[in-house]
């Protein structure tokens, strides 16, 4: 199962082989190094409006993708603790694997996120712990819909569309200018769903290491030892920002 891809998602867009995932990767990685010097003779843009209509429709996106994991999990009758992939053609195999490649797929256009940041000349937000959770994600969710659709990974995708409609719904928010600003007193609170979210991704995974179950080992532990790189590098970001921000 870990080294064979799987038919039925193999063929798909910008699945069917690593080249795609990675001349975007690429050009990622292009756009943070070289976007700021070319705007450092530019104005930076507003983007009001494109924000905002980008913002709301990503909120739509991850609330589309936290009803397909929860429903079809549960019209499935998925396990929290065990679940194989399910490798048929069944409807509900298939409404599984469809909405891991949306969200593999929304991971590709989250890279916009960095885009606006650069245009907007806003630096200092495209910080290490940004480019590597938006380009990390790329390649992660790549192979879980190459190799494992479905299965115990539909945990991490529904859990972070779940905190991804807030996450958006803040940004759409913070993109209507300063009238706003008083309406985000809950900005630490949305870092704090973002941590429990990383806990929680880190028991279900890791409780597979310890139990007889027939999802591949190898991404249960990768998913864990990224699950922790990612919590380390927020509660850093929680310290600067909340504690030690506010002395």
């Amino acid at each position: 199962v870990f080294c064979f891809s799987d038919p039925r998602t193999d063929p798909w867009p910008l699945v069917y082989s690593p080249l795609p995932a990675t001349l975007i990767f690429t050009s990622y990685l292009f756009m943070v190094a070289l976007g700021p010097s070319c705007m450092r003779q530019r104005q930076q843009l507003e983007l009001r409006a494109l924000l905002l209509t980008y913002n709301l429709a990503m909120v739509a996106l991850s609330s589309y993708m936290f009803y397909e994991f929860l429903v079809t999990s549960v019209l499935a009758n998925y396990s929290y603790l065990c679940q194989p992939v399910d490798y048929s053609q069944s409807e509900l195999g298939m409404r599984m694997a469809r909405v891991c490649w949306w969200f593999f797929f929304s991971k590709v256009i989250e890279l916009l996120d960095t885009v606006f940041l650069i245009l907007r000349k806003k630096q200092e937000q495209v910080t290490f712990l940004h480019v590597y959770h938006h380009g990390s994600m790329l390649f992660n969710w790549w192979s879980g819909v190459k190799y494992v659709p479905g299965g115990q990974a539909f945990f991490v995708g529904m859990l972070n569309s779940f905190v991804h409609i807030f996450m958006y719904g803040y940004y759409a928010l913070a993109s209507l200018g300063p009238r706003t600003h008083q309406h985000l007193w809950w900005k630490r609170y949305l870092t704090i769903l973002q941590l429990c979210q990383f806990v929680a991704i880190a028991a279900h995974s890791s409780y597979n290491l310890f139990t007889e179950c027939p999802f591949p080992d190898g991404f249960n532990t990768a998913v864990f030892l990224y699950i922790l790189s990612l919590l380390a590098l927020f509660l850093h970001f929680y310290y600067q920002t909340y504690v030690r921000g506010k002395r």
